[in-house]
């Protein structure tokens, strides 16, 4: 929140978008299954993604079938178990099996092979698909008269190997999207809406703002919007991960997807379906998963890498092993051998997995990433800046003091001409005038011509007198003469000014949130200094200072001066997180190098941040700070054992330990393929916050 300095939030404000980043490619189906799985709410694309998981199962079932036929009818396999099955036509059943095997079973593999080669981006489905049709190819040439044994058992057990993976795998990305389905599912699809006396059941995808909904005890409430009649508790765990029941009154906020407690609600309607906060969530961790940070960069290019360097691995073996005077077959199975077990499927979706569990997990607990590369920089963060209002205080602030300078200006009169002026606006400081006035049933005037003055307060016109609500720094610029007020160092002054002469002040006071020195504390052994960047005065700011233990402050600063103050950190080599309110804080939060806005309930129009907290509560920094760390190990780990598999089994699978009579048929690289990258889906589903 601006604290003390007047951003109304009916003023128009500039936004500096981040741009958005540009969507991954597609390395293979396995990174079509994170995007799918991540668009559910979508419904098409999420059918096709189980759709392509029935699919991988159909045909691991048939090629099962069809593999027992084909290594029974195998010399090699006849040979280990001591069989001798042979009869007129057996090697053209053997043909015939094995090309039903390759293109029913291999079929997935070889139209993404063809995908690839039309993008001009090959992966690992140009590896697979090159390897199964060396191996078929060479198998057909062995039966029509090519020296050597053919492949066909080897090939069937490949590609059912491949099958069984890939089907275990997309079940295991699909895991990492069944948060993001829960949070779909929030949403009722009807709503009672009240209109007059009668209340009509209407879908919610047709409420607007302005309308009247009655949310019955026990239900989920069908669209965000402010309680105009009732009380109750609603349990809003699933979309701000606050596990108790949060008391709401009239006046208060509502999201929609929140369960209703004991007591029916009457709510006006602030959002339409598609701008609730909940489908902003959903739509926030969409874009999140096609958004590239600095990290899935590398491993893309990592596994372009890999790509190419298993083709020419896989030639350079096969040429070493023939040249060096092995048999066709035995060279022909080493090349297909090392191409399958450097697919680079760990490494391509190493990243992405972490992606996808860390943004539905944050999103579940008010932690909203709308900027990948922000939350990944946050372990980097060396110096935290708080803005005070809403943040570090409650953000309530209630009037303690009324005084008038003259005697011919009574208090309440001050009061009711204040809140007549204040009662557009929604900033914290209007809010408790206005209800300081309500609570003690003041007549409140009408007021016209109201006008906003940036950092400064509100003017407008009330009973044909000019009427200025202003700070003390505007005092102080405008009538220096004036004596200075006492009793204000631990509250927040508003001057009144009518016809361009002071007739008062109010004081109000905001209370220090009970969590904000936890979150201090627990900032300081991360070695992250904190520092107070408010427009209030200098005696506030010092006092919240002292009281949180803060390492600096900075006071009595305008919404440009703020941009200016993180700058000067910057300057200084420090790494600047800044939190604020996502519409006053826009210079700021767009300056710093990750900017957290602060929001409550379903306000997150914070266009400038690339992360924004629920819950406005100061110890989801820390929770953010660390589980970005966390997010980050998660894919450096990934990242290792998807490249430290690689450099292990590529020199097994060439027959480095041939010699010593250690050698890994293609099916065993197949299966160590398939268990490198369910060990990088398994990794990522560990992530927590």
């Amino acid at each position: 929140m601006e604290d003390h300095q007047y951003m109304h939030v009916h003023m128009d404000h500039d936004h500096h978008d981040h741009s958005p980043e540009t969507p991954r490619q597609h390395e293979s189906h396995a990174h079509h299954a994170v995007k799918d799985a991540h668009a559910g709410h979508s419904g098409h694309a999420g059918h096709d993604h189980h759709a392509m998981i029935n699919d991988f199962r159909r045909r691991f079932y048939v090629v099962l079938i069809l593999t027992i036929p084909v290594m029974l009818l195998s010399p090699m396999i006849q040979h280990w178990l001591g069989l001798d099955i042979h009869f007129t036509g057996d090697k053209y059943l053997l043909f015939t099996l094995s090309a039903v095997i390759f293109f029913f079973g291999g079929w997935p593999f070889l139209s993404g092979w063809w995908n690839e080669m039309k993008t001009r981006n090959p992966g690992m489905m140009t590896l697979i698909g090159f390897a199964i049709t060396v191996a078929f190819i060479y198998s057909v040439a062995t039966l029509s008269g090519l020296q050597g044994m053919d492949f066909f058992w080897e090939l069937a057990t490949l590609i059912l190997i491949m099958l069984l993976g890939h089907w275990i795998e997309m079940k295991s990305v699909a895991g990492a999207s069944r948060e993001l389905e829960l949070l779909v599912q929030l949403m009722p699809a009807e709503a009672h809406l009240v209109a007059g006396n009668q209340i009509q059941e209407v879908k919610t995808d047709s409420l607007q703002p302005g309308d009247i909904i009655l949310v019955k005890p026990g239900e989920k409430v069908a669209a965000d919007g402010i309680i105009t009649e009732g009380d109750s508790y609603l349990n809003e765990s699933m979309l701000t991960g606050e596990s108790r029941p949060v008391g709401k009154h009239r006046g208060d906020k509502v999201i929609a997807g929140s369960l209703n407690g004991n007591n029916a609600l009457r709510v006006r309607v602030s959002h339409n379906a598609a701008s609730s906060y909940l489908s902003q969530v959903i739509k926030l961790v969409n874009d999140a998963q096609l958004s590239r940070s600095n990290t899935q960069l590398l491993a893309d290019k990592a596994a372009r890498w890999l790509t190419i360097i298993a083709i020419v691995a896989g030639v350079s073996t096969f040429l070493f092993w023939y040249i060096d005077g092995k048999s066709l077959s035995f060279a022909m199975e080493r090349m297909v051998t090392v191409i399958v077990i450097c697919c680079p499927h760990a490494l391509g979706l190493a990243v992405p997995l972490v992606v996808a569990r860390s943004t539905t997990v944050a999103a579940q607990h008010g932690l909203l990433i709308k900027n990948r590369t922000a939350f990944e920089n946050a372990r980097k963060i060396t110096t935290l800046v708080f803005d005070k209002t809403g943040t570090l205080t409650v953000g309530k602030f209630e009037v303690v003091k009324v005084a008038a300078f003259s005697p011919a200006c009574k208090e309440h009169d001050l009061l009711a001409l204040a809140a007549a002026v204040e009662q557009q606006s929604e900033h914290p400081i209007a809010t408790g005038i206005v209800n300081r006035a309500q609570a003690l049933q003041l007549p409140v005037p009408v007021a016209t011509q109201v006008q906003a003055m940036a950092g400064k307060g509100i003017s407008a016109e009330v009973n044909g007198k000019a009427v200025l609500v202003v700070s003390p720094a505007y005092m102080q610029e405008k009538f220096p003469a004036q004596q200075p007020v006492e009793n204000s160092d631990t509250g927040t002054l508003s001057f009144v000014i009518i016809d361009n002469e002071p007739a008062g002040y109010i004081l109000l006071a905001d209370e220090v949130r009970p969590e904000s020195l936890p979150a201090v504390q627990a900032l300081r052994k991360e070695n992250i200094k904190t520092v107070l960047l408010t427009g209030d005065n200098r005696k506030v700011a010092a006092a919240v200072a002292e009281q949180l233990q803060l390492d600096n402050y900075i006071a009595e600063v305008l919404p440009h001066q703020k941009l200016e103050e993180i700058k000067k950190l910057q300057a200084a080599g420090e790494y600047v997180a800044m939190t604020g309110d996502g519409i006053n804080d826009a210079p700021a939060l767009a300056q710093a190098d990750v900017g957290i806005a602060i929001g409550s309930g379903s306000d997150i129009a914070a266009e400038t941040a690339g992360i924004v907290l629920v819950n406005s509560n100061p110890e989801d920094i820390v929770s953010l700070i660390r589980f970005g760390k966390a997010t980050y190990r998660k894919m450096i780990q990934n990242l290792a054992w998807a490249t430290g598999y690689n450099i292990i089994t590529m020199p097994l699978a060439a027959g480095i330990l041939y010699h010593w009579g250690i050698l890994l048929s293609p099916a065993a690289g197949a299966v160590l393929m398939t268990v490198s990258t369910v060990i990088v889906a398994i990794n990522a589903r560990l992530l927590k916050l």
